[in-house]
This record gives structure tokens, C-alpha cells and sequence, in this order.
């Protein structure tokens, strides 16, 4: 099974992908590690970046998408746009989309032994706990 972690920061969607296959993660470093939203206020930037998104989906044969969740209010909670991306993710037909929660990963990094893949970059780390731990 493919899936994808993303993390949503701003108005950059962090993807980090991954294989689960016979119990063993498999790291699978694509050319895309980001997309960005370039005008949340125009229709067809909103749309290129909803076919960036489907096709990098369709491309890769993924199966879920895990997105790191975020506060809805206090002071930590996240942006606008980040919701507005999230709604574009879920409206996606090819694959399914859950959420996991920061509780729920620092749970996994508590209770599992794993490492980074070396070929990972630092941001990309908590799109990519988002998918291991959702497994």
C-alpha cells in the first residue's frame, strides 16, 4: 500500500511517501516534495494546484493520504489557507484521507524504534511520521 504523509504549513502542502508492503516501510524519495498554493483567492491557481495534487496521486498509485492535523483555534492553530487546502485534499476521488494528531504521533515515536531515511529532508520529517505512525 502507498500512502502519503502531508503536513500543511502556510500555504505548502509537505508530502513525504511511503510503501507499507509485508510489514516493512519503504521510503520512495519522488521529485515532488512540495506544492505550493500560489493565490488561495484565484480560482485558477486553486484549480492548477488541485491537478498538481490529482495527478501526483494518480502518478504514484497512492491509496491514503494521512495529514498531520492542526489546532482550529488558540495559539497554535493553523492558517486559513491550510484549511483550505485540507478541503482540497479531501475532495480528491482517488484515495482515501485521514488524519492523525500530534498526540498520535509522539505516542508512535514513544512506543516504536525506527530511523529517518537518510535521503529525507528535515522538513519533510513530520509528513513522514504522519504516514508511518498511521499504519
Amino acid at each position: 500500500m502507498k500512502i502519503c504523509g502531508i503536513e500543511l504549513k502556510s500555504n505548502t502542502l509537505v508530502l513525504s511517501l511511503i510503501e507499507y508492503i509485508n510489514d516493512e516501510i519503504k521510503y520512495i524519495d519522488v521529485k515532488e516534495k512540495k506544492f505550493v498554493l500560489e493565490n488561495d483567492e484565484n480560482k485558477d491557481s486553486i484549480l492548477d494546484f488541485k491537478n498538481r495534487l490529482d495527478n501526483f496521486i494518480l502518478k504514484n498509485s497512492i491509496e491514503k493520504i494521512v495529514i498531520k492535523k492542526r489546532a482550529k483555534k488558540g495559539n497554535f492553530a493553523g492558517g486559513a489557507i491550510t484549511f483550505k487546502i485540507e478541503s482540497i485534499i479531501q475532495l480528491n476521488s482517488y484515495c482515501n484521507v485521514v488524519f492523525i494528531s500530534s498526540q498520535g504521533i509522539a505516542k508512535f515515536q514513544k512506543e516504536k524504534e525506527f530511523d529517518f531515511p537518510t535521503s529525507l529532508n528535515k522538513y519533510q520529517e513530520q509528513a513522514y511520521l504522519s504516514a508511518i505512525a498511521n499504519i
